[in-house]
């Protein structure tokens, strides 16, 4: 077992990428297990640490966008646009990849999904190496996305060597990932960019986020970000309900019936971004709870609402009749 060390020293974990092992970074979404994404041993120990099929292609992350430049075929004038107004942050531009990038990184396809993080540690190793990063979220594939170096370590300490404590991420869930097809842009998954935001920059855009069973981009598949806890999305029915065993994640509303302890309530004062921040970790208490179902409410379906719900649709236990599939 490999001993799993958190600390802010980047030399150490640009030492460590450079010798193609893994190491998790701090970003604004989430952290992610970052490797070195042109060398095709470093990203495949990705999938292996992860558990992730191989056919969910992942993100390229680069320091700026002369950086991320260097690895896409052509960065159009819709992508200069949103990367202008919202990079560093929270958005996934994917574009025809050169051929510098390994095929296990795309799963094969012409495409890659380049983008700048913002964090200040994140960036300063980004700028000390001369390869980008690989990186999806670090933890074991389909649980809920960490937003803290304890939560990295909680899952894959033993894994990997290091991670480089960022502290808490200010986004807190996934970036939004945006292309062209067919000449229209279209966003392929919701995330920390709402789509009022995309449409104010570049107007009207294809909403194609529907998860699933192949991704045809990073986090696309449908059953994602679960908890190990049965949990239900939708609206919140507590009668014939034990409240004893039953716990509840809301935006605004406590319920009398549950215990307290039982519940989280996102935020009080209906701030969908804070709702966001923390959505992850608030799953994550919960389902470590002991308790034998988890109820989410469906949140207002607008602005970061609709990645909110997009990640808790894809967690939630799909029902078949009165059974329960995890």
């Amino acid at each position: 077992m490999i001993q799993t060390a958190i600390g802010k020293d980047i030399a150490k974990a640009r030492a460590l990428l450079e010798r193609g092992l893994l190491v998790a970074i701090p970003t604004e979404t989430v952290y992610g297990l970052a490797a070195n994404a042109l060398d095709p041993d470093a990203a495949l120990h990705i999938f292996e640490v992860k558990g992730r099929p191989k056919f969910d292609p992942l993100i390229v992350h680069g320091a700026d966008r002369e950086r991320v430049a260097e690895f896409v075929q052509s960065f159009p004038e819709w992508a200069k646009t949103l990367s202008d107004k919202f990079w560093p942050g929270p958005l996934t531009l994917v574009l025809p990849k050169r051929q510098i990038i390994p095929d296990i990184v795309t799963s094969g396809l012409d495409t890659v999904a380049v983008r700048v993080p913002l964090n200040p540690l994140t960036h300063e190793l980004l700028s000390q190496l001369e390869f980008p990063l690989a990186a999806p979220s670090a933890n074991p594939f389909g649980y809920v996305s960490p937003t803290s170096p304890q939560h990295v370590m909680d899952q894959l300490g033993g894994k990997i060597s290091y991670i480089l404590n960022g502290g808490e991420c200010s986004v807190g869930i996934e970036s939004t990932i945006v292309t062209e097809l067919e000449g229209k842009i279209h966003i392929l998954r919701l995330g920390g960019l709402s789509v009022e935001e995309i449409e104010s920059v570049i107007g009207p855009v294809t909403l194609n986020a529907e998860p699933t069973d192949t991704g045809h981009s990073p986090g696309s598949l449908k059953h994602h970000y679960a908890t190990k806890t049965p949990l239900l999305h939708g609206s919140i029915d507590i009668n014939n309900l034990d409240s004893t065993t039953t716990g509840i994640l809301s935006f605004q509303t406590r319920y009398a019936e549950i215990p307290l302890e039982h519940q989280v309530v996102l935020s009080p004062e209906g701030d969908l971004r804070k709702a966001s921040k923390y959505l992850f970790a608030a799953m994550r208490h919960l389902d470590s709870l002991g308790l034998k179902v988890l109820l989410a409410e469906a949140f207002p379906n607008v602005g970061l609402g609709r990645a909110i719900n997009d990640r808790l649709s894809r967690a939630a236990t799909r029902l078949s009749g009165t059974t329960i599939e995890g």
